[in-house]
């Protein structure tokens, strides 16, 4: 299982016993460092990168289940980040994400797009008004399960967010 952008591995004790080796890759060395050591306490095999998520240094088809917590929010190229995860799963492999989203409410939307820049600056690169779950579809992947819903007790215009399952299609190259 590889998990991209893992920050400072937060996710490492949430995953199920039946996960026995665990990639995480992170692109800040600070933070890489703090996963690592979080996520070594687990008693899985773990092994840290650091790396972008829109370069992953895996080969084709190496994973089986690929995990994204908050990240294609901040990345520079959501498009290719996607391209780079429906690169390195395997025919039929799932994508697990939560992520932030554009308001489907158009007033909170609009709000979005006129902090974006400022937001961007505190909250280390995050655009909360990204089309995320289109570019999921656009990048190749099937929405096998989608759920909206709200960030608790965060500011409004990152509360918006998505829960989901996508898989790269079995019939599809790469």
């Amino acid at each position: 299982m590889l998990e991209i952008g893992a920050g400072t591995g937060f996710n490492a004790e949430h995953y199920p016993e039946a996960v026995e080796e665990l990639v995480i890759t992170e692109p800040s060395p600070a933070m890489l460092r703090r996963a690592e050591r979080r996520a070594g306490t687990t008693g899985r095999k773990v092994q840290a990168l650091r790396a972008s998520a829109e370069e992953l240094p895996f080969e084709d088809a190496s994973f089986d289940t690929v995990v994204s917590t908050f990240v294609l929010c901040s990345v520079d190229d959501e498009a290719r980040t996607l391209a780079e995860l429906r690169r390195v799963l395997t025919a039929g492999g799932t994508f697990l994400f939560i992520e932030h989203v554009r308001s489907d409410e158009p007033g909170l939307a609009r709000w979005q797009d006129r902090l974006e820049r400022a937001w961007g600056v505190v909250a280390l690169g995050c655009h909360p008004n990204r089309r995320t779950r289109d570019r999921i579809e656009e990048a190749g992947f099937e929405l096998a399960a989608i759920e909206p819903g709200e960030l608790p007790r965060s500011p409004a215009i990152v509360r918006p967010m998505i829960t989901g399952r996508a898989v790269r299609p079995r019939t599809s190259t790469i």
